[in-house]
């Protein structure tokens, strides 16, 4: 007969909503890094995917064609062999990519540093054809590299 597993205390999702504002990246992080904590690979991953969650939600916050009052959907999710997946969704189907940023610009070089820093990254339609989400995975061993 089965036994029933006790529910995990470190959950290996959470989800999360925020406004387009230009304060949203920063609730992003701190609700990264409260998801992370607990986990025994968090302070391996909690830097680069701080860094990481900051610059796809800024995305989102800046470069969204959207009426304003669309929410950006944000989930993390921690894979058994410790790899970190963040997805950060829009309404705005047009899909990003990684563009040359002179030295002096002040920004420009976001989704740079998520092509350098994760292991994969990617960008998918949303499920019911409105808008589209940009995730990205972060290993333990490259976080720490």
């Amino acid at each position: 007969m089965p036994e029933d597993l006790p529910l995990s205390p470190t959950p290996a999702e959470r989800t999360c909503w925020l406004p387009r504002r230009r304060d949203s990246p920063r609730a992003a992080r701190w609700a990264l890094h409260d998801f992370l904590l607990p986990h025994p690979s968090g302070e391996l991953l909690v830097f680069t995917g701080e860094l990481l969650v900051t610059e796809l939600v800024t995305n989102a916050v800046q470069h969204c064609r959207a009426p304003r009052d669309r929410l950006i959907f944000v989930r993390f999710r921690l894979s058994p062999d410790d790899t970190l997946r963040i997805e950060v969704h829009d309404a705005d189907s047009e899909k990003p990519s990684p563009r040359p940023a002179s030295t002096s610009a002040e920004s420009g070089r976001g989704l740079l540093l998520v092509q350098e820093l994760a292991t994969q990254w990617g960008c998918c339609p949303r499920e019911g054809g409105i808008g589209k989400f940009v995730w990205c995975h972060i290993s333990p061993e490259k976080a720490a590299a």
